[in-house]
């Protein structure tokens, strides 16, 4: 049985075997991201990396609450009250994933839309629910910009997805998306979290010597870069707010 480390409302943290993490989204509606959860999800990530110490095996899953919905992106209206919504909470919440010293897992358990893509893509390994669910970021469609939003597509996708990711709003489907190598598997619902265990387990040693994050960095250290220079920022304007809304 795993061990509870955190049972909010919105949000669990499990240990499973040591030194594997699920982190369960739980967050109504459809799990959307708002500056106060993004950092909820930091805080989390920070548990982990603190119980696990330095050189350690490990591994965090990031997984939605059902089989219907993993994140639906962004609580675009707030940032009709915060312009800084995004800088206090969205963007240190990739560049943290894309510094974390053990590998990441996102299990895909539903609908992927707008900013859950890089969301999903700021992990290291993806598994998609089989039967339900999309993912497609559709910032063209809703006149959405920030910084650094095509970097993860550019660096860890083909260019021609990456060109349908970012400039079509393709919508793709869990054998479509494995297929052009958006996520790693594909499982059936009642499979998945079995599925990103094993994946975990196989993948949690290898952060042992203490340079997982270095050579991570290595490959995609260039988004990481971007993210980290708009987290936090407050003197200037760090993305243009969508002209439509979802």
């Amino acid at each position: 049985m795993p061990e509870s480390i955190i049972n909010e409302t919105n949000l669990a943290l499990d240990r499973y075997d040591g030194n594997v993490f699920v982190i369960t989204m739980r967050k109504a509606p459809e799990n959307r991201l708002n500056s106060a959860y993004a950092q909820k999800l930091i805080g989390a990530f920070n548990t982990v990396r603190k119980l696990l110490g330095e050189d350690a095996e490990g591994a965090v899953i990031t997984k939605g609450n059902d089989a219907k919905f993993w994140c639906t992106g962004l609580e675009l209206d707030e940032s009709d009250s915060n312009p800084y919504a995004n800088s206090e909470g969205f963007f240190p919440l990739l560049a943290t994933i894309m510094d974390f010293p053990f590998p990441t897992i996102a299990l895909i358990t539903g609908h992927t839309f707008g900013g859950a893509g890089p969301f999903a893509l700021s992990h290291d390994y993806r598994v998609m629910n089989s039967k339900r669910g999309f993912f497609s970021m559709p910032p063209v469609n809703l006149g959405l910009h920030f910084p650094g939003i095509g970097t993860l597509p550019r660096l860890k996708l083909r260019p021609q997805v990456a060109r349908a990711m970012l400039l079509e709003a393709k919508r793709w489907t869990g054998e479509e998306a494995r297929k052009d190598g958006i996520v790693d598997l594909v499982a059936e619902p009642d499979k998945m979290l079995d599925v990103a265990l094993e994946l975990a387990r196989q993948w949690a040693p290898k952060a042992k010597m203490g340079v997982f994050s270095l050579l991570r960095n290595e490959l995609y250290g260039e988004a990481g870069r971007a993210f980290r220079e708009i987290s936090y920022v407050h003197g200037k304007p760090t993305g243009s707010p969508a002209k439509a809304k979802i």
